[in-house]
């Protein structure tokens, strides 16, 4: 059996890679329960909420490293481009994603930041040993078509206003992509390390929350809701998708991605907090089409 391929055929998964890959993919299933919680969370600011959830993110990265009898510290002995990749990847996309929030309206910010799943899809051709393929892109921008339906609800008013707010979603989009790829060429750092980006991310979150908004003392939903964050979306999802885009496939990990706000729309309806349409039904074909799409490279037998 061979590992070669020929220049007309795609490469096909192996089942380690499969494994990695739904790995990697219930970050997806994680992500989705970020509105709801967030709806919870209250009137807990961004920043402040940030700040809470990562440190719990930290808390249990620690214990599970220690629990696993590796050093506390030891995964946090990296090389300084490395602690910039995480560290910029964690911060630099929350923080870009919530000053598009400040200066251009939420659907618009929304839509134009959840093109990070297709930047992942286009940049995994820049890696090697990777190829893209039709069916990778197709799948990808079905994907992008049920977000917009789902985010815009059928309508999209962009205006020079908001240039700046626009800008600052394109970027957290370029962040979190280019994170999600660039982690694939610094395979050999440990997924513990994933906890000391988290630490330095709640740090950084809290200077800002210090300099930019007013502290919220949480409630008992409130407390409810950052632990859901810090075991969940903010937590444990940063984890399993750095196993995921390490070893897993990346461009299929891209397509899946769009299933969170799929997701999310039909935990926020069940929760009473939305309400069902056909756009919901529509964007749900779209996005697990693109997906099974996407992912066709999993399904396939190597020979």
């Amino acid at each position: 059996m061979s590992d070669v391929t020929t220049l007309t055929e795609s490469p096909v998964s192996t089942p380690a890679m499969r494994r990695a890959t739904l790995i990697g993919a219930t970050a997806v299933l994680m992500w989705s329960t970020l509105a709801l919680l967030t709806t919870l969370a209250g009137a807990i600011p961004p920043f402040q909420l940030v700040a809470m959830a990562f440190a719990l993110a930290f808390v249990i990265g620690l214990a599970w490293t220690v629990g696993q009898g590796r050093p506390a510290l030891g995964a946090l002995r990296q090389r300084p481009v490395v602690w910039i990749l995480g560290v910029g990847g964690l911060f630099g996309f929350h923080f870009l994603f919530f000053v598009a929030l400040r200066l251009a309206p939420p659907v618009e910010a929304n839509l134009i930041n959840y093109t990070w799943p297709l930047l992942i899809v286009l940049f995994s051709a820049l890696l090697p040993g990777e190829r893209l393929r039709w069916w990778h892109l197709a799948g990808a921008f079905l994907g992008l078509t049920g977000a917009a339906l789902l985010i815009t609800r059928g309508g999209i008013d962009l205006r020079a206003e908001h240039f700046a707010g626009y800008a600052a979603a394109v970027a957290s989009a370029l962040v979190w992509a280019g994170y999600s790829v660039l982690s694939r060429r610094v395979g050999d750092v440990p997924t513990d390390a994933v906890g000391g980006f988290c630490g330095a991310t709640a740090l950084l979150a809290l200077l800002c929350h210090l300099a930019l908004e007013e502290t919220v003392r949480p409630d008992g939903t409130a407390l409810f809701a950052i632990l859901g964050l810090g075991l969940g979306p903010v937590g444990l999802a940063f984890f399993v998708w750095d196993h995921g885009v390490k070893r897993g496939d990346i461009r299929a990990l891209g397509a899946f991605a769009y299933a969170a706000p799929l997701l999310s729309t039909v935990l926020l309806i069940a929760s009473g907090r939305g309400e069902p349409s056909w756009r919901v039904g529509v964007a749900g074909l779209l996005i697990v089409g693109g997906a099974v799409l996407a992912a066709r490279d999993m399904f396939r037998r190597r020979r």
